[in-house]
């Protein structure tokens, strides 16, 4: 037993300075201490284990997000339910407005599309849908936001129905590494897929997309941080984001929503 105990004082600091060692060699580990990290473990391209410069962005990525997790979030919705912000007012000038971020979703149905729609002769997109002169894209990370997305979704679907340049689109976000391996992908895809209603008479159809993959980047360029919340953009021709609101709709918001839309119908 003597023996034994010497043995493991003796390996103690062997081991401890080869975990240290492999932490350094290893920074773009994601620590399974905070919960909020589970479901997206990420690990650096082997080809990228020498570049610096990704390491180091990955570093900075996991300082962000280990500062900012789940319960961060939770503690947010207990403050104000959801409402991040107010939605503007007035529509943001065209000169004034930023690109919605390219995102590829993908439809119960297998057939994917490329967001936002905008005329460019490149885009398969385009060419199978006519370039909508307003968009509206509702963002939702969790489950627990669909109840916001559906206080915009629904009102702009009733005020619209009969419009051909407006469009309507419900995007869910999966990052979970299983559910985008793609046997699993293809069975999550299929059991999501809803029957067609009988009746379609409505020109402006709510399209409801789901988006598969590591979205920290896209998020942090809308600076998107609280998951918890549903996130409202309303789009130009040209994919620019002229208005948004966040979590449940308010009625003078709603009133917003609806102006804005109008105007970016009436635009050249």
């Amino acid at each position: 037993m003597l023996r034994l105990k010497r043995l493991t004082s003796a390996a103690a600091p062997a081991i401890l300075l080869s975990s240290r060692n492999l932490q350094n060699k290893l920074p773009y580990l994601i620590p399974l201490k905070n919960p909020s990290q589970w479901t997206s473990t990420r690990f650096l391209d082997i080809y990228q284990l020498g570049n610096k410069a990704e390491i180091e962005k990955e570093r900075a990525r996991l300082s962000d997000e280990l500062n900012r997790g789940y319960f961060a979030d939770i503690e947010e919705m207990k403050k104000h339910g959801g409402k991040i912000a107010m939605a503007n007012k007035i529509i943001i000038p065209a000169m004034a407005a930023v690109k919605f971020p390219a995102l590829n979703v993908d439809f119960s149905d297998g057939s994917s599309l490329k967001l936002p729609i905008i005329s460019s002769g490149n885009d398969s997109g385009a060419d199978k849908l006519d370039v909508p002169k307003a968009s509206l894209l509702c963002l939702s990370f969790r489950a627990s936001s669909q109840a916001m997305i559906d206080s915009w979704s629904k009102p702009f679907l009733d005020e619209y129905r009969s419009s051909n340049e407006t469009r309507l689109f419900e995007v869910s976000f999966i990052d979970s590494w299983l559910l985008t391996c793609s046997p699993v992908k293809k069975l999550l895809l299929r059991i999501m897929r809803k029957p067609n209603p009988d009746d379609k008479k409505d020109v402006l159809q709510r399209q409801i997309v789901y988006s598969f993959g590591d979205h920290y980047y896209f998020r942090k360029e809308l600076k998107i941080l609280n998951l918890l919340t549903g996130y409202v953009f309303l789009l130009d021709k040209f994919g620019r984001i002229r208005w948004q609101g966040f979590g449940s709709a308010t009625e003078e918001e709603l009133s917003s929503l609806l102006s804005c839309t109008s105007l970016l119908l009436e635009e050249a």
